[in-house]
């Protein structure tokens, strides 16, 4: 009878956190960055869900001060030397140095993160696409991804750990072996991490901590299962909370192991740690008490920060959270959503001999409940593993592109006695760009037929990229693509790319295409030129997929010909709107600051993804308004990758090249030194910047000079830096209310910042992105936020 109760309880427990959706980790709604001296927090009951901080020294607290206001986030995590933020929906990530002016935006795009942790030099998330870990800012210690399906996602200096399904502890970093080793006999629901130790619960209740020990901190308590829980670590301290009552109850530091409680009589819903500092979010009002766990006699303080939030907000109703949610948490979530109770909150405390004060309970006294229980890990572990399986063997059937590998097809060995190049290698960097060439020694094998099968096997054998899946190009005839532009009619011309003339076509099954058509004459003596141009483009947009990049659709090698055919943009190039040929032709872009600052937006992300999140790095290297299209919902994606390379894998890197690109668009460090960097992109979208601001061409003849064309940076910056702003702005607009002029001359000063002459000084296009989603906000919600864009103002102004 007592196996068979056995048996139940431990089965019990077992279900109650396999099916939980309640995961820990080290993110939360309550960070401490102890380098620094900040404490932030999300603030309960407002919309945007805001982050407020304050820098905390000695007994002192500043007045709190808000991070970016017009940006609602989930979650905060700090590291020793800066704090970072998730956007709601885990699209974007902001992280800065405890100076709300410091704020740079380091994630954005698709697919969606969560569990954002921050460790000393590295930023983790999980991939909420299946796809696993990703991280930033590693300094080349981690992995740039991980495939798998983890929780309870935690980092510490140089290691960040993470429980796999069957509650394994998995780390990486250079002290993984240290931290993982501690781990492989046991099967964990949660784990946090401090600066040299990690803590957390196994699946039977109990405390174990692996690491560092040389204050204690390691040394887990004896008790009864899920007595502690809710863990916080410092760098020579661990802090818990103590069921059933909810206070604080911590030990190592100088005191060695022994318990203490700092706080003996208040609940608290959660804690957190950086260094010696500990603070606490306080059951009855939600406040934020902290003290110093170096010395154990020093006063609580309470600090000046709004009422947080006791957990992440999530989107939905009570029916979401399988162990319940917390009292009155749609009014916490401002009506957005609900905040879910813990399930080791829920668990029943199983009466069981403690485990001793050692770093682990002992393997000699595991009784019958715990035999049974390994057989249960055992099963739940083999099903786990088939289901991992059966994920891995989905994923291998879809036929994908690579997004981060580019094909190198390369020449033919002298044993090839066809004379034709079969032979296909990965390269991921280089000084070509990863650009095409085939070869042909024998006229036996057409050129065209040659490339089109080494270029089909090259994207047969690419995997699935980090950023997402992109279908097949298709390979369409000459002839199919003839029909489809009533044989390249001049009525259906629409425009000219790098390397020919773009024509609308419609295709066989209905959809609507342009079509961009090569110089068809190979003793052109600029042919070679297109037909780089033609590889580049073929190359970089087979394996890239963003909204806001031009969509491949398929391509056309015959003979001499090159075709690319693209997904149509119905409503043609930024430059046409803005430089209209007809004065009477009438656009949303002309008369509206919100289109055009919302087109300046998407085509920046489209940049940002290039430098940021493409693997490798992509230079653009022709950045301008003709290459910024806009399809049909007015969403705008950036085209012609013709002249792009494959860049540095650092924004301090540069590549050797001729200079190449679009003169008054054409960063001028690049063409004095031949030497191209991310950099010389965000000149190009500097200039496009003041041509949506004042309505003038990138070169233009100056009505009030003498006639000689003018540049529109030597035209703009020199107002500019007068506070003349509202004397260059497009006068076809109509005059801008209170809110847009604040949006312009945020748009004003960052553009000025793009076009200096020096391409360190620049900002990154990651800057730029959130300047223009702070300058949209301001138009969007009619937000008179002074302090918020002055700071943002000023952030430039100081660069100077």
């Amino acid at each position: 009878m007592r196996f068979e109760l056995e048996f139940f309880t431990v089965l019990t427990v077992v279900a109650l956190l396999f099916f939980s959706s309640d995961a820990v980790g080290s993110t939360g709604t309550l960070a401490i960055s102890f380098g620094t001296g900040t404490v932030c927090g999300i603030s309960a009951s407002s919309l945007p869900r805001a982050v407020y901080c304050t820098n905390i020294s000695g007994s002192v607290s500043t007045s709190p001060y808000q991070v970016l206001s017009t940006v609602s986030f989930d979650s905060v995590s700090a590291g020793d030397a800066y704090l970072c933020g998730l956007k709601t929906g885990g699209e974007a990530f902001f992280c800065w140095n405890g100076d709300s002016s410091s704020i740079k935006r380091v994630y954005n795009g698709s697919p969606a993160v969560a569990d954002l942790t921050v460790g000393e030099t590295q930023v983790s998330a999980v991939d909420l696409s299946g796809n696993g870990i990703r991280w930033w800012r590693t300094a080349n210690l981690f992995p740039p991804s991980v495939l798998g399906n983890y929780s309870s996602l935690t980092s510490g200096n140089n290691f960040t750990c993470a429980i796999n399904t069957n509650g394994t502890v998995s780390c990486w970093g250079p002290l993984n072996n240290t931290m993982q080793s501690r781990f492989s006999n046991y099967s964990m629901t949660t784990i946090v991490a401090g600066d040299s130790h990690i803590c957390g619960l196994n699946k039977s209740g109990f405390v174990i901590c692996g690491g560092s020990n040389s204050s204690g901190e390691s040394y887990a308590p004896a008790g009864s299962p899920y007595e502690y829980t809710r863990f916080a670590l410092g760098s020579r301290h661990t802090c818990a909370i103590k069921r059933p009552n909810g206070i604080a109850v911590c030990w190592g530091g100088p005191g060695g192991a022994q318990l203490y409680m700092p706080l003996n009589g208040t609940s608290f819903e959660f804690l957190v740690a950086g260094g010696n500092l500990t603070c606490g979010l306080t059951t009855n009002n939600y406040t934020v008490l902290c003290w110093d766990s170096h010395f154990r006699n020093v006063s609580v303080r309470t600090l000046p920060l709004p009422k947080i939030l006791p957990g992440i907000c999530v989107a939905g109703g009570d029916d979401i959270c399988s162990c319940g949610t917390y009292p009155d948490s749609g009014s916490l979530c401002a009506g957005t959503g609900v905040i879910c109770q813990r399930c080791d909150y829920q668990n029943p405390v199983i009466a069981s001999p403690p485990p001793a004060l050692a770093p682990a309970p002992s393997g000699s006294s595991v009784h019958i409940g715990w035999r049974v229980y390994a057989i249960i890990g055992t099963v739940g572990t083999f099903l786990g593993l088939c289901a991992v399986a059966y994920f891995v063997w989905l994923i291998c059937r879809r036929k994908k592109v690579h997004n981060s590998v580019m094909p190198t097809i390369a020449p033919p060995s002298a044993s090839n006695n066809t004379g034709v190049a079969t032979a296909i290698t990965h390269s991921s960097s280089g000084g070509n760009g990863g650009r095409i060439r085939f070869y042909s020694r024998s006229s036996s094998a057409p050129r065209s037929r040659i490339f089109s099968r080494q270029w089909s096997r090259a994207l047969q054998r690419q995997g699935s990229g980090p950023s997402s899946f992109k279908d097949h190009a298709d390979e369409f005839s000459f002839q199919e693509l003839e029909k489809a532009t009533k044989f390249f009619s001049l009525e259906l011309k629409i425009g000219a790319g790098s390397f020919g003339i773009v024509y609308r076509g419609l295709l066989p099954d209905g959809r609507e295409v342009a079509i961009k058509r090569g110089e068809a004459n190979s003793r052109n003596k600029r042919f070679q030129e297109k037909e780089d141009a033609f590889q580049s483009e073929l190359a970089f947009l087979s394996r890239l997929n963003h909204k806001h990049l031009v969509s491949l659709t398929g391509f056309c090698v015959e003979n001499d010909e090159r075709l690319l055919v693209y997904e149509y943009m119905k409503n043609g190039a930024l430059h046409d709107h803005l430089h209209p040929k007809n004065n009477d032709f009438e656009s949303p872009v002309i008369s509206s600051w919100k289109m055009r600052i919302k087109i300046l937006l998407d085509a920046s992300r489209g940049i940002e993804y290039l430098h940021n999140y493409a693997v490798p790095p992509i230079i653009h290297r022709d950045i301008k308004s003709s290459n910024i299209l806009l399809d049909a919902n007015w969403v705008a994606r950036v085209s012609d990758f013709g002249l792009s390379l494959t860049g540095p894998n650092t924004e301090e890197g540069h590549l050797e090249t001729k200079a190449a690109g679009t003169v008054g668009y054409m960063d001028p460090e690049y063409y004095g030194t031949n030497q191209v960097t991310v950099r010389s992109d965000v000149y190009g979208f500097g200039v496009v910047m003041l041509e949506v601001l004042t309505g003038k061409r990138a070169i233009f003849k100056y009505e009030g000079g003498d006639g000689e064309p003018v540049s529109v940076v030597d035209y703009a910056v020199p107002r500019i830096d007068a506070g003349e702003v509202g004397s260059i702005v497009d006068s076809r607009v109509a005059p801008a209310a209170s809110q847009e002029v604040e949006a312009l001359e945020l748009i004003a000063y960052m553009a000025k910042h793009c076009v200096r002459l020096e391409g360190r000084e620049r900002p990154s296009i990651a800057d730029v992105v959130v300047h223009l989603e702070t300058a949209l906000a301001l138009i969007e919600d009619g937000l008179r936020s002074g302090s918020s864009t002055s700071a943002s103002i000023h952030s430039l102004e100081t660069r100077d």
